[in-house]
């Protein structure tokens, strides 16, 4: 078994990804006899125990509800088969590396911008996830309030998120943001709950999953039959005929006004979008450079943001149980 630490949610930045294999959602992975495989559950109820511990004015009771709902949220996912359990509560931390998976609050020591972390343990011979703890940090105030609280963030949202790591889930490029004066940024809108900047105290806007989170969940974990309902996009962005490694693909539906993302991760440029509903979509290339890279990739070293947006030259059609023709967004640098 390998343990390592994940992705967390912070107000700055968050910590790291894996890429795994080019398909939709930027999901965990871990190299498994050379191969990166995206971490996930084999089995399932995944079994979690809540830490019986308190924060100020929330207690361990608080933390076992909201994340029954988050779990339940993510479960009501279309098209995705996922399932939890609630084993019961331990005086364990939620960072211990005792092969329990448990959430609850816990000081996370050098880690000012952090809410919350999700760390896991996998196993080295298949990849498939064995553990996966959520510790709250105690840093923060929280609150549990159903109208939130101007002074306080909202655990609902923390939980939510952190189960999306739970199963596999990375993080997601949705958002309008800005800088601050201090040199952070701020998020102004957000099309995905998977995304790394929380909202200020106060917004409980992020406590439902957007048509981005549905799209990963449903590919990592699809019901059955779904592959046969669902359909995908693929292509590539190069630039002067090569490929552009780590860019960031949207596929919006007009007619739904849903938008999924996905991005480049192979060297020749390739993506491909999945979980998508059947119908025509708008696509667009777009570098990463408004964003903290290291929110998303482990080796940052590699990604092009040197490019210009650019669309696709015409609307795709995804079909039911299939995928798009092959699409080339061609973008020139900037």
């Amino acid at each position: 078994m390998t343990r390592w630490r994940g992705v967390v949610v912070g107000i700055v930045a968050a910590c790291f990804a894996l890429a795994a294999d080019p398909r939709a959602y930027l999901k965990l992975g871990a190299d498994v006899n050379g191969s990166v495989v995206a971490l996930k559950w084999a089995d399932q109820p995944v079994r979690y125990f809540v830490a019986n511990r308190d924060a100020a004015g929330v207690t361990a009771v608080d933390v076992q509800r909201l994340a029954a709902d988050a779990f339940a949220t993510w479960a009501a996912v279309p098209h995705a088969t996922v399932s939890s359990e609630f084993a019961g509560f331990v005086d364990a931390p939620p960072v211990s590396d005792d092969g329990v998976s448990v959430i609850g609050f816990t000081a996370l020591a050098g880690a000012p911008f952090t809410l919350a972390s999700t760390s896991f343990t996998v196993d080295d011979g298949t990849g498939a996830l064995r553990e996966a703890d959520i510790a709250v940090n105690t840093s923060f105030d929280w609150s549990t309030a159903p109208g939130g609280d101007a002074a306080h963030y909202d655990l609902g949202f923390a939980l939510l998120h952190g189960i999306g790591h739970l199963y596999g889930l990375g993080h997601s490029g949705l958002v309008e943001t800005e800088l601050t004066t201090e040199g952070r940024r701020r998020v102004l809108a957000k099309d995905a709950v998977m995304f790394p900047i929380a909202f200020p105290p106060g917004a409980v806007s992020d406590r439902t999953l957007d048509a981005d989170d549905a799209a990963g969940l449903a590919d990592l974990y699809p019901a059955t039959g779904e592959r046969r309902v669902l359909g995908s996009i693929t292509g590539r962005v190069t630039r002067d005929g090569a490929g552009i490694f780590g860019a960031h693909v949207t596929a919006f539906n007009p007619s739904t006004g849903s938008i999924v993302g996905s991005f480049t991760l192979s060297n020749d440029g390739t993506f491909v979008i999945s979980g998508l509903e059947p119908g025509l979509y708008v696509v667009r290339a777009e570098p990463l450079d408004d964003e903290d890279l290291a929110s998303f990739f482990d080796d940052t070293s590699a990604v092009d943001i040197d490019f210009q947006p650019a669309f696709a030259p015409h609307l795709v059609a995804v079909p039911a149980g299939g995928s798009s023709a092959r699409l080339d967004i061609r973008v020139t640098r900037k």
